[in-house]
């Protein structure tokens, strides 16, 4: 599935809606939007996703890193 936000082919359904089929949950495994399958089409469809948000692989690059989360201080 086409992600609207980086266009990349790696998006995928995370959950359907518990009673009967109302909605899904899709997610981008490269970028993380997340949207719901009953959201506008300015949100669903690549074609018409809002330019000024779309990610190229520019944007990845110049991305800073997530930092590591620390471990856990021992209590005492």
């Amino acid at each position: 599935m086409i992600c609207p936000r980086c266009d990349r082919d790696s998006a995928y359904k995370v959950v359907d809606s518990p009673v009967g089929e109302e909605w899904s949950v899709f997610i981008c495994e490269k970028c993380f939007y997340t949207w719901r399958s009953t959201e506008d089409e300015e949100i669903t469809d690549p074609e018409k996703f809002d330019p000024r948000f779309k990610l190229t692989e520019e944007s990845f690059e110049k991305m800073l890193c997530i930092p590591p989360i620390p471990p856990l201080k021992s209590g005492g």
